[in-house]
């Protein structure tokens, strides 16, 4: 699937550029508004072969290690997804950069 230019942050692009590219698709799966399991200061994003749904807090945004991931999201996908945010990685992957994210907030 092409992505266009104006959908692209490039890879030096600040956390800020990186996050008002995707606010508008955080938590929101439907045009209605968040999903009802999503609580606030989450999103929900999906990951996989199987597209596995995973909610995770927003402060992860911040982590080099996810940044890295949504770089990789808006290389294969765009930002403009209307499925939902992607991420193109393994599912072991992922959980893997969650369980560390989880245990240095911890």
């Amino acid at each position: 699937m092409a992505v266009s230019n104006a959908n692209r942050v490039s890879p030096k692009a600040p956390v800020k550029q990186i996050l008002s590219k995707i606010s508008k698709h955080i938590g929101h799966e439907t045009r209605e508004g968040p999903p009802s399991d999503v609580p606030k200061g989450h999103f929900a994003v999906y990951v996989g072969d199987n597209r596995s749904r995973y909610v995770v807090p927003i402060s992860y945004l911040s982590s080099h290690e996810f940044q890295m991931l949504l770089r990789s999201a808006e290389e294969e996908f765009g930002f403009n997804q209307h499925t939902g945010l992607t991420i193109p990685c393994q599912e072991e992957a992922f959980q893997s950069v969650i369980s560390m994210l989880n245990w240095l907030e911890n």
